[in-house]
């Protein structure tokens, strides 16, 4: 308890040193506080209209009985241990505590049986004997409080007396005053460097801990306004970057980490105090909803930059945007993966879900600098072709300026490596060792390396803008300027990226200009099977039956070649480098060079390769 003292022995002086900012003082932040409980994202009547529903709604019935199954299954497993695996995170410990207990409890308040009750009480008893809940790691903190929240407030009045100290007091100690004393930097344990960054870390960190404010504060209401006064003064740092248009540059997964835990606190502070101090009003944040939605693919596959994985984003915060900003494209989306969530259940409309999308197939997202075409939506064999600019500063961030992915016939033809190995030596390292493993490295990703050699082979401080961007009936392309990601070459180059929708044909387009004699390679990675024709003009990409061919248009001196998704030999070479197993890369290699025009068509097997996109780029669009 030493640490929970002194934290809040701080607390007379914390709102005379908060900096002046648009949030209530603490002795008026928790006016309007709801009594009672569950008052946390969802109230009795939440759970009461989910319990009708899953005796009328299809949908609610058949998720409500795959989260029944799952708590079930809970009830056989032993509680959570304090584990720390790989020396630095409890952070799957964390996450097993969010997931057992928002299941375990929602069972409670759906259908009242106490055995779900009691074998959450298992799992908190458990966790809240754990020494700490890691905050070396304060991820791992948010994660753990929100669990604790959560099971504080929607099993409340299963508890008694000396659960509730319990639960309340781990809430306090290994929470709350584990971040009030990183707020105000008296710990270096507890660092503090989370607090307004502008990524998922402030996201989930304070989103956490806010919502573990909301459950007690009734109870401990200076802790607790203290403690949000915190939150809802730094939380816009990282929300002031769904701006203009609601994209995320840590790629589709890290926005789904992120934005889980935003609307986590938003939904708190509605249902908890009735408002939630003009946070989801923030600049984009109406607009993210929609980011997902142009992210996945025909294939339900998405976009997979930084440090991502391919998979489809499911999260049921979709449903908690479309009700907030009316926005049936988002609930429908959702919809169509029938989601068993609890929180999905508590924010699913059937009147929003229940809808067809009427979105338009391409869009440029500003700020994280990304683009997608479609050639129709609701096809699983579509045409679709994905790409960005963006920031290589961007938290997660490859060097990967200019990359794109492609999906056609059902087959994702041209691939995103996605992320390494989290715990390769370095791997975080963004001033020197990231910039040397392959998945990280502009090799490694399908665009253009120029002079390769000593990393990074682009500038890790490098952004660029997709400067042009059209779409219409006939196709849509972006043109990106990626001068700055080649300093080093002191050249200019840009890339353009078109698809035409009569022929599905997809180019890739590059104008690059240096002053000196270069040595430039040009990449697409991909899984299919690839074979050039004889003159290595043309390269027939095959996978599952299936056929595209690669039709190599300028220079003219050029050829295709086939190498495996390893460094170059002139490379780095360090000995974690993934093997990339069953991946091979189409390579176009331009030795010398001071000036040249790279274009690669990808289309169908017997359809044209030339149109007016292999056009130099100034006459796109013309």
């Amino acid at each position: 308890m030493r640490n929970l003292l002194l934290a809040l022995g701080l607390l007379c002086c914390v709102c005379c040193t908060l900096p002046a900012a648009a949030v209530p003082p603490g002795d008026t932040l928790l006016s309007g506080l709801r009594k009672g409980h569950p008052r946390l994202i969802a109230t009795d009547a939440d759970f009461k209209r989910v319990a009708a529903e899953k005796e009328t709604d299809d949908y609610v019935k058949s998720a409500f009985s795959s989260i029944y199954g799952k708590g079930e299954k809970m009830l056989a497993e032993p509680p959570s241990i304090y584990e720390i695996p790989d020396g630095k995170r409890l952070l799957a410990t964390s996450r097993r505590l969010v997931e057992r207990t928002s299941t375990l409890a929602f069972l409670y308040r759906i259908t009242g049986e106490k055995r779900f009750a009691e074998r959450a009480w298992q799992e908190l008893y458990a966790a809240s004997r754990f020494p700490d809940w890691n905050p070396s790691h304060f991820l791992d903190v948010g994660e753990m409080t929100f669990a604790f929240a959560l099971g504080y407030d929607w099993l409340y009045d299963y508890w008694n007396k000396d659960q509730k100290k319990i639960i309340k007091s781990a809430i306090m100690d290994k929470g709350l005053s584990r971040a009030l004393l990183a707020y105000e930097g008296l710990s270096t344990r507890d660092n503090g460097w989370w607090i307004n960054v502008p990524h998922n870390w402030n996201q989930v960190c304070n989103g956490g801990i806010g919502v573990g404010a909301l459950a007690i504060a009734d109870e401990e209401p200076a802790l607790s306004a203290a403690i949000l006064h915190h939150v809802l003064e730094h939380l816009p740092t990282a929300m002031q970057h769904f701006a203009p248009d609601g994209a995320w540059n840590e790629g589709p997964g890290y926005w789904n980490y992120a934005t889980s835990y935003n609307v986590y606190i938003i939904a708190s502070l509605q249902s908890a105090l009735g408002k939630d101090f003009g946070l989801s009003a923030t600049e984009g944040f109406s607009k993210t909803g929609l980011f997902p939605l142009y992210l996945n693919s025909p294939l339900n596959m998405s976009f997979n930059y930084a440090d991502g994985g391919a998979h489809a984003i499911q999260g049921a915060q979709l449903f908690w945007f479309a009700k907030q900003f009316n926005q049936p494209d988002a609930a429908a989306y959702l919809y169509s993966f029938k989601p068993a969530n609890p929180f999905a259940l508590l924010w699913y409309d059937a009147g929003l879900a229940q809808t067809k999308p009427q979105l338009q197939p391409d869009r440029y997202f500003r700020e994280a600098e990304v683009a997608t075409l479609r050639s129709k939506w609701n096809d699983p064999n579509a045409t679709f072709v994905a790409f960005k600019a963006g920031d290589n500063k961007a938290n997660h961030s490859h060097l990967d300026l200019g990359s794109f992915i492609l999906d056609t016939q059902g087959e994702r033809w041209i691939i995103d490596l996605g992320a390494d190995d989290y715990n390769i030596p370095g791997y975080f390292n963004t001033g020197s060792q990231r910039w040397t493993y392959y998945r990280t490295r502009a090799e490694g990703h399908n665009t253009l390396v120029i002079n390769p050699g000593k990393a990074p082979d682009q500038d890790p401080r490098a952004s660029a803008q997709i400067g042009q961007f059209n779409s219409n009936a006939a196709g849509a392309y972006g043109i990106m300027d990626l001068s700055p990601a080649y300093k080093a070459a002191a050249g200019a180059v840009k890339r353009g990226i078109a698809l035409v929708r009569k022929s599905n044909a997809v180019v890739i387009q590059d104008e690059i200009k240096v002053p000196q004699s270069s040595d430039i390679y040009w990449f697409a990675h991909t899984n299919a099977a690839v074979t050039l024709n004889a003159g290595k003009k043309t390269a027939t990409l095959s996978q599952h039956g299936k056929k595209l061919v690669a039709t190599l248009v300028a220079p003219a001196n050029a050829t295709f070649s086939v190498a495996p998704a390893t460094p170059l030999p002139s490379s780095p070479q360090p000995a974690e480098n993934n093997p990339n197993k069953g991946v091979s890369k189409l390579s176009v290699h331009i030795p010398t060079a001071t000036a040249t025009r790279i274009v690669v068509v990808f289309h169908p097997e017997g359809a044209p390769a030339g149109n007016t996109f292999t056009q130099p780029l100034e006459k796109w669009g013309r």
